[in-house]
Formats: structure tokens, C-alpha cells, sequence
């Protein structure tokens, strides 16, 4: 049997590179992003066979059209990890900055569903795939300045559970993966690029890395057909919740 196909959302960094690098041992596979060149540099590194969609995730025509563009052989996607998603700013709800709301709606929920509808139908069509929603610790609990952010995520905790349920007798897989606090490009976007305000959100204890991430999605995609991962959080050791980290004194 040929290698699955796996499509990642996301794939320009964090999460989504990492899952891409580990993947391309087992899967063919689709790394999309909004930074076409990142893309084409990733798929250098990577082993295996490799196409690039690049769009905006929150662009409906263009997620539509780009995964339409796809070659008639990379067309049956097994694999659909939606890890693209972003948090912005970091403020009490009446001080909230209107523009970043839209943008943690449009792309955590709306451009999660979009390319969601544009792979469901083949894989009800032939009965078969695995989606990995990549939600966040955010979408269990809710946190002081975290409102909107933890609201798209509790959303997208919503969709997963809405999409087990909707696509139970199509032997579809659907899985929630729940990180904590991981290591990324994640802090400085919702910092607006100020690092050293990113910087401190990491300090003074281990976070995860992608990497941990990535494997566990990695465990994820490999149980039996038997078996599927509903819902997985998973934390660093020095994280209890969403408000309790166990930082070091320097």
C-alpha cells in the first residue's frame, strides 16, 4: 500500500514544522503556511514527497482553490492535522483590541473550519482518515486577559467533539491535542514581536518544545484502528493548570 498522505496546517513554524519534519519518515506530505518561502526551504529538509500550498487560512477562496489545485494523486487525504492558530494580545476584555479578535476568530475557528470542509467530504466518501485538531490547554480552562483567545479555543474543543459525534458511522478518527505552555513563535505574535516580553513567558522552569508536541501527535496517528485518542492534554512537569507553573528563583 502506497504511504498515507498527511496535510498540515501551520507548517511554516512551531508545531506544525516539527510535526512535518517527524512525519515525512511515514506519510506523503502537504505543508501548507502563509510563507511561501519557509514552506519551499522546509521541503528541502524534508525526506519523502512533499507539496506546498501556500494561503492565508482565513481567506475561504483561496483555502478552497489551493486545496482544489492539489494533483489528482495527493487529492485522498488520510491525515488532516489543523494546527495553524494564533493568539494576539493579552488584555482585560474592555481593553481588548477589536482587530485581534477578528483575527483569533478568523483563524483559530473559521479558517480551522474552512479547510476542514474542503477534506471531510473524500474522506466520508471512502470511509476512512484521522483529523488532529491542535486546540490548547486554553480550550479547558479559562485564564485572566485570556478571554477571546480562550474562547476560539474552547470553540475548536467544541468542533472536535461536534465532529466525532457528526462523523461516528464513516470510520472517521477525530482527535484534540491540548498543550500547555510550549516554546514557540507563539508568545512573540501575541506580544505584537516584542521578544523580551516572550522571552519571560518561558523562564525560570522547562516548557515543552515542538517536538514534544509532534510526537505525541506522532502516537496519536499510530494506534491500532481499533483505537482512537479522544482528547489529549498534555503539560510540561512544572504546569498544573493554566495559572500554575512552578517557576524557579533565579
Amino acid at each position: 500500500m502506497s504511504q498515507r498522505i498527511a496535510l498540515i496546517t501551520g507548517a511554516t513554524s512551531g508545531i506544525g514544522e516539527a510535526t512535518a519534519r517527524l512525519l515525512s519518515l511515514n506519510y506523503r506530505l502537504i505543508i501548507c503556511g502563509r510563507r511561501e518561502e519557509r514552506l519551499e526551504n522546509l521541503k528541502k529538509e524534508l525526506v519523502g514527497e512533499v507539496e506546498v500550498l501556500s494561503f492565508d487560512i482565513r481567506d475561504k477562496e483561496s483555502v478552497f482553490n489551493s486545496i482544489a489545485s492539489l494533483p489528482v494523486e495527493w487529492q485522498e487525504i488520510d491525515v488532516l492535522i489543523n494546527n495553524a492558530g494564533n493568539a494576539h494580545g493579552l488584555d482585560f476584555i474592555h481593553e481588548g483590541n477589536m482587530d485581534d479578535w477578528d483575527a483569533m476568530m478568523d483563524i483559530n475557528v473559521k479558517g480551522l473550519l474552512y479547510v476542514s470542509k474542503a477534506i471531510i467530504p473524500q474522506m466520508v466518501e471512502r470511509k476512512m482518515g484521522h483529523i488532529v485538531n491542535i486546540s490548547s490547554i486554553a480550550g479547558l480552562e479559562v485564564y485572566p486577559k485570556g478571554n477571546v483567545y480562550c474562547a476560539s479555543k474552547h470553540a475548536v474543543d467544541a468542533l472536535t467533539k461536534g465532529m466525532r459525534m457528526d462523523l461516528n458511522g464513516f470510520g472517521i478518527k477525530v482527535t484534540s491535542i491540548d498543550p500547555g505552555l510550549v516554546e514557540t513563535e507563539f508568545s512573540e505574535v501575541r506580544f505584537k514581536g516584542n521578544s523580551e516580553k516572550a522571552k519571560q513567558v518561558y523562564q525560570n522552569y522547562t516548557p515543552l518544545t515542538a517536538k514534544d508536541v509532534a510526537e505525541t501527535i506522532e502516537f496519536v496517528l499510530n494506534r491500532p484502528p481499533h483505537v482512537v485518542i479522544g482528547d489529549l492534554l498534555i503539560l510540561p512537569t512544572d504546569q498544573a493548570s493554566s495559572t500554575i507553573v512552578n517557576k524557579k528563583s533565579e
